[in-house]
C-alpha cells in the first residue's frame, strides 16, 4: 500500500465508524456508504450491495448499481449462490473466478451474462432479520486475496453494528409509541370513570388479559373510538 492509500482508507474508516454510529441516519443510507466505500476501497470490486433474508423473504440494499441489485434478484430467483451461503451457512465466501466454480451453476450463469466473475460475501450477525451478507462483485479475476477480504470483512462488521442500531431505534420509537398510546387511553378511562391513572390502567390491563389482546392495541382501539363514542362504554366494547 502506498502512504496516499493508508490515508485514504484510515480517514474512510474513521468516518464509517461515525456513521455506523448514529441510529438517527436512515439505514438506507448508512448501508449506500459502506457499499460504495467498498468499490472506492477495495481492488477488485466493481460492485457491491447488501442482501437481507426475513421469513424467506430477500431484501436488496445498497446496490452500487443495477448489476448488483440484479444479482440479489438472480440468488432470490435461483434459490442459491455465494450471498445465500454467506448469510446462511459460511461466515465468508469467497471465488475468484465463477466460470471455474461449480458451486452454483445457475446463479453463475446468470452472473457471468452480467459480466460479473468474481465475488466475495461475508455474513452480516444482525438481530432483527433471520440472516444477511455484505456482497462484493468483480467484473475481473483472481483479485480477492487475503487484502480485500480483510477490507471486506472490517466494511461487513460496520454493516452489521448499523443494522443493528438501527434495529434497537426501530424498537424505542415504537416503545415510545406505545407508552404515549397507553397514557392517552389511561387519560380517556379515568376522565369517562372519574378513575385515578392506576386504576385506569387496571382497567385495561383486565380486559387486555380478558379478550387475551396486548395492552397498546387495547389502547389503540380506544384511542381510536373515544372520538365518536361518548356514551362511557368504549372500554367495553374494545
Amino acid at each position: 500500500m502506498t502512504h496516499s492509500y493508508d490515508d485514504a482508507l484510515r480517514t474512510a474508516m474513521a468516518d464509517l465508524a461515525g456513521t455506523a454510529e448514529d441510529a438517527r441516519k436512515p439505514i438506507e443510507r448508512t448501508l449506500s456508504e459502506l457499499t460504495e466505500a467498498a468499490v472506492a476501497l477495495i481492488e477488485g470490486v466493481d460492485c457491491a450491495g447488501v442482501l437481507l433474508i426475513k421469513d424467506g423473504e430477500f431484501s436488496s440494499l445498497a446496490g452500487t448499481s443495477d448489476v448488483a441489485r440484479a444479482l440479489d434478484h438472480a440468488q432470490r430467483d435461483t434459490g442459491e449462490g455465494p450471498c445465500v451461503d454467506a448469510a446462511e451457512r459460511d461466515v465468508i465466501v469467497r471465488c475468484n473466478d465463477l466460470r471455474k466454480d461449480g458451486r452454483w451453476p445457475r446463479f453463475s450463469e446468470v452472473a457471468i451474462s452480467t459480466g460479473v466473475l468474481s465475488v466475495m460475501s461475508f455474513r452480516l450477525y444482525t438481530k432483527g432479520v433471520d440472516s444477511g451478507a455484505l456482497n462484493l462483485f468483480g467484473f475481473g479475476t483472481g483479485s480477492f486475496t487475503a487484502e480485500p477480504e480483510a477490507l471486506g470483512a472490517m466494511l461487513a462488521t460496520h454493516a452489521a453494528i448499523s443494522l443493528v442500531a438501527a434495529n434497537r431505534q426501530q424498537q424505542f420509537d415504537s416503545a415510545l409509541a406505545s407508552r404515549d398510546l397507553i397514557g392517552q387511553a389511561k387519560g380517556i378511562i379515568m376522565e369517562r370513570f372519574d378513575v385515578d391513572a392506576v386504576r385506569a390502567f387496571e382497567l385495561l390491563r383486565r380486559v387486555s388479559q380478558e379478550s387475551n389482546t396486548p395492552v397498546k392495541v387495547i389502547a389503540a382501539r380506544l384511542a381510536e373510538r373515544s372520538s365518536t363514542d361518548d356514551d362511557g362504554s368504549v372500554v367495553g366494547s374494545v
